[in-house]
């Protein structure tokens, strides 16, 4: 998902030509009791890279590292990606446009639709210096991948809560991942996250699905986490809002900012974000000053003229503009992935091998913030126009 974009009036036409009708990405297609997919996500290491007046990096520093004796001219959330075919800046489509099935018991679920969110702001994602070799199985064995996090959903295959036995066993196999990204807090699925065995180090990325019940989901986190905010590492406010027309940039601005103030008063003293897609973020810069770095999903498989090895660079090249189009803040890809199954989208093809190729592209571009979607594939989902027959497929983990 990685590359750089069209400007002007080009890049205007082709956003618009390959916008999907209905739907972003994956839409988290959220119970109509349940809440949204749980998917978990990690950070990494903030990395600043320092440019001179015309744009171009001459030095790079690190969050314990010293920065470069001469001035900086202005510290680039992500380096420009070098790239001489600029891809068709495709819309993210949101997930399945149907609910999920209510599970026959869970915790308070979130009745908005679905959609997509590590510390303090700091500089965005930018290319890895020299990336460790890529493993030849990519991500579908669940190992180590340093300091990138991963979504997690605490749903069966028949849309019924997971058990804490289930949790525990999923959590073991997300071996390397930094960050556990869940999106929503029904089916009891933060005191489940608390309560699985977990490697020292890794911290939750929590959700609150419903802006309309904001105060009511907040406080179930406060609750849940009992003053021991260490293990957290981001709180989200909705998941592709505005890219679904589920909710005005306002409404969703008012809404992180409401989140805020109430997780301020119980001791949170980390990140409050709302997340959305790269589309909407450049279109509604609002929603990343709001928060306290730009969280945005990107998916490269709904670009038709990115194939799976260029997806890194599309990755890139996105996080890249949304940095940019939010005054230069972090930025952390919140969801990016390629399905292992499905239909074609032009040069863009599911599959096994085009998903690990796809996993290998955006590690070899990212050193760090990136949540790779999602952990496991999602039998609950359900497919939908735009989403080529790829919805359940996603699984880093299989």
């Amino acid at each position: 998902m990685k590359n750089s974009i069209l400007y002007a009036a080009l890049s205007l036409s082709a956003l618009a030509a390959a916008q999907p009708h209905g739907r972003h990405h994956h839409q988290h297609a959220k119970r109509e009791v349940v809440h949204e997919t749980v998917i978990v996500t990690a950070t990494v290491p903030n990395v600043i890279v320092y440019v001179d007046q015309d744009g171009v990096p001459f030095a790079t520093s690190y969050a314990d590292v010293p920065a470069p004796t001469e001035a900086p001219a202005a510290p680039a959330s992500v380096p420009e990606a070098a790239s001489s075919n600029a891809p068709v800046i495709a819309a993210e489509v949101p997930r399945s446009s149907e609910a999920a099935p209510v599970p026959a018991s869970s915790a308070p679920a979130p009745v908005a639709p679905p959609a997509e969110t590590a510390p303090a702001p700091a500089p965005a994602p930018e290319a890895a210096a020299a990336p460790a070799p890529a493993p030849s199985t990519a991500a579908s064995s669940g190992q180590e991948l340093g300091g990138f996090g991963i979504s997690y959903a605490p749903y069966a295959d028949d849309g019924n809560c997971k058990t804490q036995d289930q949790v525990s066993r999923d959590v073991t196999q997300m071996k390397g991942y930094n960050v556990i990204r869940v999106y929503g807090t029904d089916c009891d699925q933060i005191p489940k996250l608390l309560r699985a065995p977990k490697p020292s180090g890794v911290k939750l990325f929590l959700g609150i699905w419903d802006i309309a019940q904001v105060d009511k989901e907040a406080q179930i986190i406060i609750d849940a986490i009992a003053g021991d905010w260490n293990k957290i590492d981001t709180i989200s406010v909705g998941n592709e809002l505005v890219n679904k027309g589920a909710a005005a940039p306002g409404a969703v601005v008012a809404a992180v900012n409401a989140a805020r103030t109430k997780l301020r008063s119980a001791g949170y003293g980390g990140p409050v974000v709302t997340v959305d897609t790269f589309n909407a973020i450049m279109a509604n810069p609002e929603l990343c000053g709001a928060s306290d770095y730009a969280a945005a999903n990107c998916h490269a498989f709904f670009d038709p003229n990115t194939e799976a090895s260029q997806a890194g660079d599309f990755v890139l090249g996105m996080a890249q503009k949304v940095s940019q189009a939010c005054g230069g803040k972090r930025t952390v890809i919140t969801e990016t992935g390629w399905p292992s199954q499905g239909s074609a989208n032009s040069k863009a093809v599911p599959g096994v091998a085009q998903h690990m190729a796809a996993i290998d592209s955006i590690r070899s571009k990212f050193s760090s913030n990136v949540i790779f979607f999602s952990a496991f594939n999602d039998g609950w989902k359900k497919d939908f126009a735009g989403s080529f027959g790829a919805e359940k497929f996603w699984g880093m983990i299989q």
